[in-house]
């Protein structure tokens, strides 16, 4: 295809640093690539948006495979949260239709507020995930499965819209939710049905904005260069990497990006 002669090695060996930092820590790479793209690249907001979402769909497709042959999903929260994620994420993307024009400049503010709240709220779920969990089952451990099927859905709701509009959310926001409505689950079933929950909504949300004209194709081809082995190859080495140190880092430098793309 045409747009393979475009390939920006630069943005193939940001993605080899991102794909290497996912690998390493599981941090969600929509937290760290879109951010990156926007204030480093000046890519514009929706682009780099729409792109990472589709990168986020392929990238998260082997996930989903390596857990569902494992058994590690459970298909009935996915289900709960996909019945309040899909429609949430239409109207995400009517929302950003009716504001985009032909500037994009409204979908643009829209856009660059909401990442910046999602990278602050990544941040402050990663850093304070155990002390956040213990405070929220304090009212979750003693809810029916009735009310933990409304507020699956009130969270797959929640996560449609954050995705949709900044590409951020389904990772540490999603999974830290997760804990505190199933604390019974083991917690590598629902990081398996985190990432399962994933796939279809970023690629949902992907494909809208692929419509809308908001994926550089070029640049989602750069970014799967240098993410995809970085993340085959990192992951070979996540049992040994200073997680405890590496974490808070990340966590912090989203919360500053947050609070930069904020203000």
């Amino acid at each position: 295809m045409e747009f393979l002669g475009h390939i920006n090695l630069l943005y193939s060996l940001s993605g080899l640093l991102i794909g290497g930092l996912v690998g390493l820590t599981g941090v969600g790479g929509g937290s760290l690539m879109t951010p990156l793209l926007v204030l480093l690249f000046g890519v514009a907001p929706t682009t780099a948006v729409g792109t990472d979402l589709l990168y986020a769909a392929i990238t998260k497709s082997n996930g989903t495979l390596v857990h569902g042959l494992n058994g590690a999903v459970d298909w009935r929260i996915v289900r709960r949260l996909a019945a309040g994620s899909i429609p949430a994420t239409l109207l995400s993307l009517v929302l950003l239709w009716k504001l985009g024009g032909d500037s994009h400049g409204g979908a643009n503010g829209l856009v660059t507020s909401v990442l910046g709240i999602a990278l602050v709220l990544t941040g402050a779920s990663i850093l304070f995930r155990r002390a956040a969990n213990r405070y929220i089952s304090r009212y979750t451990d003693g809810l029916s499965d009735a009310q933990i099927l409304k507020a699956s859905i009130v969270l797959g709701a929640t996560l449609g819209f954050l995705v949709t509009v900044s590409s951020v959310g389904a990772g540490a926001i999603g999974m830290s939710a997760l804990v505190a409505l199933y604390s019974r689950a083991p917690i590598v079933r629902l990081v398996g049905t985190d990432i399962a929950h994933a796939v279809p909504l970023t690629l949902l949300a992907g494909l809208g904005h692929w419509l809308l004209g908001d994926v550089d194709l070029a640049l989602l081809a750069s970014l799967l260069i240098g993410s995809l082995p970085g993340i085959a190859i990192a992951s070979h080495f996540a049992s040994k990497a200073p997680e405890q140190v590496l974490r808070p880092i990340l966590a912090s430098v989203m919360t500053v990006t947050g609070a930069r793309l904020l203000g």
